[in-house]
């Protein structure tokens, strides 16, 4: 996968961050604060000095894009690994797309505009819709994908695994859309979330090794 390109532009997405944040930042109060994190219900929760709000989307977009450049070159299955480059592209793609939204929902108010409380759980959404709609087209790594052993270690059950995973994936992130785009409260919408994200995480982790231990019974 040649990498070059993406990661001059995600450097390049980077640095216009960073003349944002310090344009943005110049506009508030020194003793001002912005918020830093989010519970699963998009409130914020933590809470930096201006500049330092701003300016972590960016260092965070520049660390994604030297990690996403690197790891094609240290894959050990390389046979594999342009099987999965949609998936790492959709990662890079989707993941510089949030970040763009958290720094702008932190930075916008200066300028008098607003962004909804959920913005940063729908741009959650999208990414997993994003991500599940590419995980079905990647094949066994160390990186990229759903890494269970039973998985890296037989592309059959990586594929359905995967295609699982995919599926589940995307119903999860288009509930999680719905769910931040309709009125509703923020306990709900953060049991949405945790709801969506432990699936994805664990349901397909299962059924691999399930896959893994039929495939033993059947071989006896």
């Amino acid at each position: 996968m040649n990498v070059k390109r993406p990661l001059l532009a995600s450097l390049a997405l980077a640095a216009l961050m960073a003349v944002f944040a310090f344009v943005t930042a110049a506009r508030l109060p020194a003793d001002a604060l912005l918020p830093t994190h989010w519970n699963a219900s998009g409130q914020p929760d933590q809470f930096r000095d201006p500049l330092t709000a701003l300016l972590m989307p960016a260092g965070l977009m520049a660390l994604v894009a030297m990690v996403l450049a690197i790891i094609p070159r240290i894959e050990p299955l390389q046979d594999r690994l342009a099987g999965s480059a949609p998936l790492l592209r959709a990662s890079w793609i989707g993941v510089a797309l949030l970040l763009v939204i958290v720094q702008l929902t932190i930075g916008l108010p200066a300028y008098g505009v607003e962004l909804p409380v959920n913005a940063i759980i729908l741009g959650v959404g999208l990414l997993f819709v994003l991500l599940g709609n590419a995980l079905p087209k990647s094949r066994p790594g160390f990186f990229v994908g759903i890494r269970t052993p039973w998985a890296i270690l037989d592309e059959d059950n990586w594929i359905a695994t995967h295609r699982l995973g995919g599926k589940l994936m995307m119903l999860a992130g288009a509930a999680i859309v719905l769910a931040s785009a309709i009125p509703m409260n923020p306990e709900g919408l953060a049991v949405v979330v945790l709801i969506g994200a432990l699936g994805v995480g664990l349901v397909p982790t299962f059924y691999s090794w399930w896959l893994w231990q039929q495939r033993n019974k059947a071989s006896d």
